[in-house]
């Protein structure tokens, strides 16, 4: 499977939704039965039933209200054992994907705080390619009070390629909100994933409660986190630990990570980055993947905004903004004799606020705001307020408009950048996360 696959994919994504090509529409609703004929009149009541009948193709529309999970799809066996509460199994194609969606203009909500199996949860686990999944809040996902013998639960695990996730809502599971195990060419679009916190893993309190993770191995690239936000995780915002394919982080904000969730109580064993861009657990691997982040933005995170994580290569850091981090931007590597090193190709960043670098000496860096003897102010800025970035996303679910941080009219950070093959307006690319219209 290629990109050429993939924008097969989204091009047939595409004409579907504007003349429906769906083998067969289902539905289902949280006042639904299973034995019904799953029609809008009659839907089923789980996606378990739905699976039973879903095919290449079809449509299974989801209705608005509360999913009550209280059980798994297993038992535990013993109490480091996994339990899958929902498993997506059911792979489309590339002409013909599986869409599971949220009914036009309802929320529908997966609670699986009642769930009290005394293992690692899954609440969504999705082994299936080529699926469609859009429009539905997952929270909840449980750890159980006085079993520390395991790490995170996950709200959603993706172990398949191809697949898009887009619009969802990921909040108060007790572990990752969405986490990618393996599997190439996802796309997570436009999702929020908040408030995320691991009280019970048996490395400390907070450890893995990120917001998104990607942790995929060798031969899966190709996968995307576009549009996305991740705050008030236990954690870290963005965590790409021990990928061993490429991924990309664009056009996306992590804020308030490292902290007891809704406080600014820091947590002794939540790491607190915004974006930690790789690392292999702290050793070299001689087969490192190269991340990219770009036009992205990292503030008030209590550890570094982005961090390199004593990763192996150098990644690409394109047009970010880090404010008010511990610090904004943090590039320690290591090289093959197991030494640390300052790793990173960085353009266009602005760093303002906070402590502004740490382990960049010997990077690659040029065309930032601390190489071009600028001094940056706030009146750089339009605003830089650090609330009002959780606002409800626009209609068609891109990031709200907000002021902050965008560049002011005058500033001299306009047209200061250099050409990195993305595009921009203007003589040059501006610095920061939003090119000035």
């Amino acid at each position: 499977m290629t990109n050429r696959l993939l924008n097969l994919f989204l091009h047939v994504l595409l004409a579907c939704s504007v003349t429906p090509c769906f083998a067969s529409t289902y539905y289902i609703a949280p006042n639904g039965d299973d034995s019904s004929a799953g029609t809008l009149a009659a839907p089923w009541k789980t996606i378990t039933r739905a699976q039973s009948s879903l095919q290449e193709g079809d449509l299974l529309l989801i209705r608005g209200g509360t999913y009550t999970i209280t059980s798994g799809l297993n038992t535990c066996a013993s109490k480091t054992d996994i339990v899958n509460a929902i498993t997506l199994y059911k792979s489309g194609s590339p002409s013909n994907p599986i869409k599971y969606w949220a009914y036009d203009g309802e929320t529908p909500v997966f609670d699986f705080s009642k769930m009290t199996d005394n293992c690692r949860v899954k609440g969504f686990n999705v082994v299936a390619d080529w699926i469609y999944l859009k429009g539905i809040e997952v929270t909840g996902v449980p750890q159980q009070p006085g079993n520390t013998l395991n790490h995170e639960s996950w709200g959603i695990w993706v172990k398949g390629s191809y697949n898009v996730f887009e619009r969802l809502n990921l909040h108060h599971n007790m572990g990752p909100g969405f986490y990618l195990n393996n599997g190439g060419y996802n796309l997570v679009l436009n999702s929020d994933s908040h408030h995320n916190y691991d009280p019970y893993t048996s490395n400390g309190a907070g450890q893995s409660g990120d917001g998104f993770g990607a942790h995929v191995g060798s031969n899966h690239p190709g996968n995307v986190f576009r549009g996305c936000r991740a705050w008030s995780n236990s954690d870290d915002g963005f965590d790409l630990i021990n990928a061993n394919s490429s991924v990309t982080i664009e056009n996306s904000w992590a804020w308030l990570s490292g902290y007891l969730p809704g406080t600014t109580t820091a947590l002794p064993y939540g790491n607190g980055n915004g974006f930690k861009a790789g690392g292999y657990s702290g050793v070299y691997v001689a087969d490192g993947a190269k991340h990219t982040i770009r036009f992205s933005v990292a503030f008030l995170n209590k550890a570094s905004g982005f961090y390199a994580n004593h990763h192996t290569i150098a990644n690409d850091y394109f047009n970010n903004i880090g404010f008010q981090n511990h610090p904004n931007f943090n590039m320690l590597g290591i090289n093959s004799a197991g030494q640390a090193v300052n790793l990173g190709v960085l353009r266009n960043n602005v760093s303002y606020g906070g402590v502004l670098l740490s382990n960049i000496t010997g990077t690659d860096a040029a065309y930032n705001s601390w190489n071009l003897n600028l001094t940056v102010t706030n009146a750089d800025f339009e605003g830089v307020s650090t609330t009002g970035w959780d606002a409800p996303r626009q209609a068609d679910g891109s990031l709200p408009v907000i002021a902050s941080l965008h560049l002011a009219a005058g500033s001299q950070l306009i047209n200061k950048g250099i050409n990195v093959g993305l595009s921009y307006l203007g003589s040059a690319p501006d610095l920061g996360a939003f090119e000035r219209q």
